[in-house]
């Protein structure tokens, strides 16, 4: 079935809560950056991610199935990390105290969007049978 933009929306924000809430809270740990500093950024991950979300759900209509494959879920990693990037860079993730070097923000956030995308192409759809079957939606 076809994730609804609800589901889509849920889902992406209940694997940043469970699965990028432990790989931010490992990272913080050891990247150049305080811990406070991690989880701010990833609510904002989390924020900017349901606007993308609505811009994905505009393109998709453009597709004859209304679907994205899955390597395009992917590659939006790309996307999405600059526009977070650009963001900090530009002081405009409130809550952020420091600078974030580039590196160490391209470390947690490649590694936390790896981490919850393959959660979501496996275990997730293992763990959470009735998920699929009700559009992405998890409630």
């Amino acid at each position: 079935m076809i994730p609804t933009l609800a589901g889509r929306v849920q889902t992406r924000l209940f694997v940043l809560a469970t699965v990028g809430a432990v790989l931010t809270a490992l990272l913080g740990a050891v990247l150049p950056m305080s811990l406070r500093d991690a989880f701010v950024m990833l609510l904002a991950v989390a924020v900017v991610g349901v606007g993308w979300e609505l811009l994905y759900h505009l393109l998709m209509q453009f597709r004859w199935d209304k679907d994205w494959p899955t390597l395009f879920g992917l590659v939006t990693v790309v996307p999405e990390g600059l526009l977070l990037w650009v963001l900090l860079d530009l002081n405009l993730v409130p809550g952020v105290e420091g600078p974030v070097s580039f590196w160490a923000f391209a470390v947690m956030f490649g590694v936390v969007w790896i981490g919850q995308w393959l959660f979501v192409n496996g275990p997730m759809r293992v763990l959470f049978v009735r998920w699929r079957l009700r559009g992405g939606r998890l409630l």
